[in-house]
């Protein structure tokens, strides 16, 4: 995979980050766009490894090796339909995910691991901007259709899966908006809202219809959902607030609220 002797002529390269004297005056992400170029080198230096220990530490069961030697090949788009074959929204997990398979990379032996995490965002971005990544509605319908209660990231994939399967999809989110932690637990410098509002987007063209404000078993009784559905699925996400002991906790203007993460307020 890879350049067979790219992990030993190219160093791993870190990402680049805005300057925080830019950072300091709004929410926007950190970290900038990679280069094609510096991406392409990074994919290079995934090794022929025989057994590729990334595909164990990664959740998803991404096709990590594969993908890394399409983007060094300078194939985007079928990097974007491989990346795509295991994972619902790599523009989030390429975002948030802490890299377990970085860890678990057998350059990391001796050497510093590729730059999964970067070239999974770079794979999905680049897609979305030449617009390989578009609306595609199942074409045809099973005529059943599921309820998923909760818009979190679990809520969406399953929504995203069985749509696919061509089930009719309604989303219930208790909240004002779709997104769940997505939307409230992870802040914007880490997660630009306008990204997980463009895969929203996607989604509700392919046919998932997305019903915020309904609280299930208040809003809305489950009786109903019994009655109008063929099937339910639960992703209700863990609400209840931890207060742990982070440096810091105790200063003035800390508050912790039901339901929230940690608040800044009087």
């Amino acid at each position: 995979m890879g350049k067979p002797t790219g992990f030993i002529e190219i160093q791993r390269s870190k990402a680049h980050s805005r300057p925080i004297e830019l950072r300091l005056r709004d929410w926007q992400e950190v970290y900038l766009p990679e280069s094609e170029s510096d991406m392409r080198q990074q994919g290079a230096r995934c090794m022929d490894c025989g057994i590729p220990f990334c595909h164990q530490g990664c959740p998803l069961g991404n096709l990590i090796p594969e993908w890394n030697d399409l983007v060094y090949r300078n194939r985007w788009q079928t990097a974007s339909e491989r990346l795509h074959a295991t994972n619902n929204f790599p523009e989030f997990t390429g975002r948030l995910c802490p890299a377990p398979c970085e860890g678990s990379c057998v350059l990391g032996i001796n050497s510093d691991p590729v730059s999964i995490k970067n070239i999974e965002v770079s794979i999905v971005d680049r897609a979305f901007d030449e617009g390989w990544i578009r609306a595609r509605p199942p074409s045809s319908r099973t005529g059943r259709s599921v309820a998923v209660v909760g818009s979190g990231p679990a809520g969406l994939a399953a929504a995203d899966q069985l749509n696919r399967a061509g089930h009719l999809v309604t989303v219930f989110e208790r909240a004002d908006r779709i997104g769940g932690l997505l939307r409230y637990g992870i802040p914007e410098f880490k997660l630009e809202k306008r990204w997980l509002d463009r895969r929203l987007a996607l989604m509700a063209q392919e046919g998932v219809v997305f019903r915020p404000g309904l609280n299930i078993g208040v809003d809305v009784p489950v009786s109903a959902l019994k009655r109008d559905f063929d099937a339910i699925v639960l992703c209700g996400g863990a609400t209840a607030p931890r207060d742990l002991p982070i440096p810091g906790r105790d200063l003035g203007g800390m508050r912790l609220m039901p339901g929230e993460a940690f608040q800044i307020g009087a």
